[in-house]
């Protein structure tokens, strides 16, 4: 048994899991593009991926998607971050990227 991801335009279309006869063959076959075998622990392709995930094809690796474009992408933490750290008083925030910092939730 094993998990594999549909891959279209270096983006994560789907995720299945297929029965231990079944392998990226018999999904390319059945529902045609490229299949690309992953782990739900992240030991193959880095990050077990998502719908919307990237795949980078040089570096053979699956990413979250940057949600804005002053974000970088920490490889050790495996995730994106922010170039201004979350503020830690307990407070809610939400990242305005025009001004590049993070802006206190107010109900």
């Amino acid at each position: 048994m094993a998990w594999y991801a549909k891959i279209e335009n270096s983006k994560v279309a789907d995720v299945t899991f297929v029965v231990d006869n079944l392998d990226s063959n018999w999904l390319y076959q059945e529902f045609g593009g490229t299949w690309l075998r992953c782990d739900e622990q992240g030991a193959i392709r880095h990050l077990f991926p998502a719908v919307g995930f990237t795949y980078d094809k040089e570096k053979d690796a699956f990413y979250p998607s940057q949600p804005f474009a002053s974000w970088t992408y920490d490889e050790a933490k495996k995730y994106w971050v922010s170039p201004v750290a979350y503020p830690a008083d307990g407070k809610q925030y939400q990242w305005n990227e025009q001004q590049q910092q993070w802006i206190e939730v107010t109900a």
